[in-house]
């Protein structure tokens, strides 16, 4: 569905994204994680046509966006602030998306601003953030879109809307096979969310996988030793994290279960727990083995 190949995007002395590749499959909710300045908001853009990349190739159902019109009456994009024509109401801008978009669905238009109690004649800029985020949207998904691409999209918005509006996206992604693609730094949110994530390092991909298949290969073991073996007993294990207390082992490792359990228990271990982990904390743990790590500071 969405396919981007050996792109490169590059701002004056700023490598924004390079040599990336990224495959989101039709249906699917992809979440793109990242370090900050890590590239997100320029992928993002490059997939929504705004940017053009300065080599490779992004195509959305075979197809480029970039100054594609076809394409982008498919490809719906919310930034993170949204953005609206200058002193107009919610209705002003209907009007306006009813003329861009040819599957401009009015009547869900009219149904979203009474359910979330819009006013629609009451101008956009002088509603709070949480509301004008609310009527991005209702904009955008009165349009119908086959691709939606969210740049932290529930920033500001209540926990009863927030779940309310991600309510209505997977509906249209069980009814219509709606395809998104959201960027977000709430990785618990992500973690109840997506089915496929991909975290983003210095404007390149470090990985992407199968949420679920994510979760049942990186690993927290807690080993109790009587006599703790060299630190060589990691040569066996892929290691992303390894802490020494007292006794106690604290390892974060890829790989099977049953491997890595075969492996530890042939050390003869006191204690063994094999314990699942967060979103956030494999997040952290592989940002740290590319040198990303949590760094105490001591000010004065």
């Amino acid at each position: 569905m969405i396919k981007a190949t050996t792109v490169d995007k590059k701002f004056e002395d700023l490598q924004a994204v390079s040599n990336l590749n990224l495959h989101v499959q039709k249906g699917s909710i992809y979440g793109l994680l990242g370090s900050n300045g890590a590239g997100k908001t320029t992928l993002l853009k490059m997939i929504a046509g705004i940017y053009k990349q300065d080599k490779g190739n992004i195509t959305v159902s075979g197809h480029t966006v970039y100054e594609t019109p076809d394409s982008k009456q498919r490809v719906l994009f919310i930034p993170d602030q949204p953005y609206f024509l200058h002193q107009t109401s919610l209705n002003n801008m209907a009007s306006f998306y009813e003329k861009v978009y040819t599957n401009w669905n009015a009547k869900r238009f009219k149904r979203l601003t009474t359910h979330f109690r819009m006013d629609p004649d009451k101008k956009l800029k002088s509603m709070s953030k949480g509301m004008q985020r609310q009527a991005s949207f209702i904009l955008t998904l009165s349009t119908m879109p086959e691709v939606l691409i969210l740049d932290e999209p529930f920033d500001g918005l209540d926990p009863v809307v927030r779940q309310q509006i991600k309510n209505l996206i997977l509906q249209d992604v069980a009814d219509r096979g709606l395809t998104l693609l959201v960027s977000s730094h709430n990785l618990r949110e992500m973690e109840d969310f997506c089915d496929y994530v991909g975290i983003m390092h210095k404007g390149t991909l470090l990985f992407e996988r199968d949420m679920d298949e994510l979760k049942t290969d990186i690993h927290k073991l807690q080993i109790a030793f009587r006599k703790v073996p060299e630190k060589s007993f990691l040569d066996g294990l892929d290691v992303l994290h390894y802490e020494k207390r007292g006794s106690v082992v604290l390892c974060i490792v890829k790989g099977k279960v049953e491997e890595i359990s075969s492996y530890v228990v042939s050390y003869n271990p006191a204690i063994f727990d094999l314990l699942p982990l967060t979103l956030e904390e494999i997040f952290i743990y592989e940002l740290g083995g590319v040198g990303y790590e949590i760094r105490n500071l001591i000010v004065e």
